[in-house]
C-alpha cells in the first residue's frame, strides 16, 4: 500500500518528537546541538511543506478549512520563533531549556489539532488517489524547503513555492560551510 500525505505527516510527528525526546536526554553539547539542529530542519521542512500543498487542500475541502489553516500558521509562526531561539542560545544553558519546553508545549498541540482533528478530516473528504498524489509533492517539497527557522518570512504557498528554493538552496549551502546537522 503507497503512503499517503496523513501517513508522511504523521510520520514526520513522530520523528521530532523523538528527537526532542534524545535532546533531553543528552548530556553532550555537541550531540545536543546536532540533534537540535537535526530537529529545526526536519520541522522547518515539514511546516513549509505542509504551507505549500497540504494547506491549499484543506481550504479546498474541509468545511473550517479556512479557519484551519489560518490557526495552523499561527502555530508555526510561533515554532519557528521558537527554534529561532534554540538556534541562538548554549545547549546548555536555562535559555536552552525554556526554549526546548516551550517548542514542545507548542509542537505537541499543533500534532494534536492536526493528527486528531484534521488529519481524519482530510481522510475524510479528500479522494485517496489525491491524498497520494499529496504525499509525493510534500515529500518532493521537504528536500528543496529551507532548512532553517525565517520567522520574518511569509507564511504561505506562493512565497514557499516562488522563493523557499532559493532560500532553501542557501540554507543547505550554510549548512554545508558550517558544518551543521540536518539529517
Amino acid at each position: 500500500m503507497t503512503a499517503d500525505v496523513v501517513d508522511i505527516l504523521t510520520s514526520d510527528h513522530r520523528d521530532v518528537t523523538a528527537l526532542i525526546g534524545e535532546i533531553r536526554t543528552v548530556r553532550d553539547p555537541m550531540i545536543r546541538r546536532d540533534l537540535t539542529d537535526t530537529a529545526i530542519s526536519e520541522l522547518v521542512r515539514h511546516a513549509v511543506a505542509e504551507e505549500m500543498y497540504v494547506y491549499p487542500a484543506m481550504k479546498k475541502y474541509l468545511p473550517d478549512g479556512d479557519k484551519a489553516v489560518e490557526h495552523d500558521v499561527e502555530e508555526h509562526k510561533e515554532l519557528e520563533e521558537a527554534m529561532k531561539r534554540l538556534e541562538d542560545v548554549d545547549v546548555d544553558s536555562t535559555a536552552f531549556e525554556e526554549a526546548l519546553g516551550k517548542l514542545e508545549t507548542i509542537l505537541a498541540d499543533h500534532v494534536q489539532d492536526e493528527e486528531t482533528e484534521q488529519f481524519p478530516e482530510l481522510r475524510r473528504r479528500v479522494p485517496a488517489d489525491e491524498l497520494v498524489e499529496l504525499a509525493g509533492k510534500v515529500e518532493t517539497a521537504k528536500k528543496l524547503a529551507p532548512t532553517r527557522p525565517h520567522p520574518g518570512a511569509p507564511n504561505n504557498e506562493l512565497f514557499h513555492k516562488l522563493v523557499g528554493p532559493g532560500v532553501g538552496l542557501v540554507d543547505r549551502l550554510r549548512d554545508k560551510l558550517t558544518g551543521r546537522a540536518t539529517k
